[in-house]
């Protein structure tokens, strides 16, 4: 599947394939966020696409990143099982429910709950 714009819940999402490149660094995101400019209010990226490092919040780019979605004013969600990365780090899970909570970025296990977010 390729990165397609389609309307959940009344709001158009860009959603990402799993097969598309991964997201490794800020200019990645930078890439993924030009696609959904103008097109789409919240982007939905497989947790598979994001580099290991986004998930090791001493590296930065978690932060890096979600600061650009913010930038730009889109929505992430982080869609798949993220568990292994909350159960193995504090301030990972720590970071999970602090998103949860608001209302720009969410981790979520399947579209199915993302629909509920938005709905």
């Amino acid at each position: 599947m390729t990165d397609v714009v389609a309307e959940r819940r009344g709001v158009p999402v860009l959603v990402c394939g799993e097969d598309g490149a991964r997201i490794r660094g800020v200019q990645d995101a930078l890439d993924v966020i030009g696609s959904a400019f103008q097109r789409a209010e919240v982007v939905a990226v497989p947790a598979g696409r994001l580099d290991e490092r986004f998930f090791a919040l001493r590296t930065g780019l978690a932060g890096e990143i979600l600061q650009k979605f913010a930038n730009y004013r889109i929505r992430l969600a982080v869609v798949g099982d993220v568990s292994a990365y909350t159960t193995a780090s504090k301030a990972f899970r720590d970071l999970v429910r602090e998103c949860n909570r608001g209302d720009r970025t969410w981790f979520v296990d399947d579209l199915e709950a993302l629909d509920a977010r938005l709905g």
